[in-house]
């Protein structure tokens, strides 16, 4: 059922709706969490979330986590834009608590190759105080940034390059 939304593998291909693969499974538990108890809301994921025990949230976790990541799109980035966004990940300490390749850990989901209009709508909902992050960190991060910058940011995260060897 998650994968007709989320995509194959866990690599969306929906429009808004983020690729589950790599996500890290406590990321995936507390998301999960927050749904079932009204904390994050969409109609569709408030709806499946609501009788998933806590068992369930542990076990789909787990089984997320195990999903291949998400690859970056096949489209070519923009340079300067893949540019703009790397200075930006630089002056922000994104990478803290992202990981510095953007994997993500614990709590905080892989950013990398996630889908760009998923992210740039998150990072948004976060500036605004509309989507709660975890102790108001998300919003304090991101004050100060334009919405330009957010699309930066989205783009490069989306299509992150391969680290150099």
């Amino acid at each position: 059922m998650c994968l007709a939304c989320h995509g194959p593998e866990g690599q969306s291909l929906t429009p808004g709706t983020p690729s589950l693969g790599g996500q890290p499974s406590f990321f995936v538990i507390a998301q999960l969490f927050l749904f079932r108890r009204g904390g994050r809301t969409s109609a569709a994921m408030s709806e499946a979330a609501r009788t998933l025990s806590d068992d369930d949230l542990r076990a789909f976790g787990a089984w997320a986590s195990k999903l291949p990541a998400p690859r970056p799109p096949a489209d070519a980035p923009d340079a300067g834009r893949l540019e703009r966004g790397r200075r930006l990940t630089l002056r922000h300490p994104c990478g803290v608590c992202h990981n510095p390749d953007f994997s993500g850990r614990e709590q905080m989901p892989r950013l990398a190759h996630q889908r760009e209009d998923y992210l740039l709508e998150a990072m948004r909902q976060y500036k605004s105080g509309a989507r709660l992050g975890y102790g108001g960190a998300m919003s304090s991060e991101l004050a100060g940034l334009t919405d330009d910058d957010l699309q930066d940011l989205a783009h490069y995260l989306s299509h992150l390059p391969a680290p150099p060897r």
